[in-house]
């Protein structure tokens, strides 16, 4: 017998599985009810400056896939600030106004939430 931990849609199985004579394993019995996931971390915002009065707000949910900005750099309206990757699409996140970059609050890989501020300009 093997014992597992399977994680389903967020719900944590152990399951214990018993090989038969076949060579194909079957699922035991008995199987433990399900455990709460772990928790991520909260997700603190990555301060690169001081925190400008414009700010670059994400479109969609998704995770960060490339900052084309860095701080201090002047940004015409419409340019790429941040690319974020949806359902294996990448989405520039564009400035709003003219501006220079005050902060960029998030880093390559971070998972966010639409809506969430991703750097902000003066």
């Amino acid at each position: 017998m093997k014992n597992y931990t399977i994680t389903v849609n967020g719900n944590v199985y152990d399951v214990t599985v018993e090989e038969n004579g076949t060579g194909v394993a079957a699922p035991a019995a008995r199987a433990q009810a399900p455990k709460a996931a772990p928790k991520a971390a909260p997700q603190v915002p990555k301060k690169t400056a001081g925190t400008g009065s414009v700010e670059v707000k994400a479109g969609a949910a998704g995770k960060v896939f490339k900052i084309e900005a860095s701080v201090g750099q002047s940004v015409k309206k419409g340019d790429a600030v941040v690319i974020i990757e949806a359902m294996k699409m990448e989405i520039p996140v564009v400035a709003p106004e003219d501006g220079t970059v005050a902060s960029i609050d998030v880093a390559v890989g971070d998972a966010i939430e639409s809506g969430a501020v991703l750097a902000t300009l003066n």
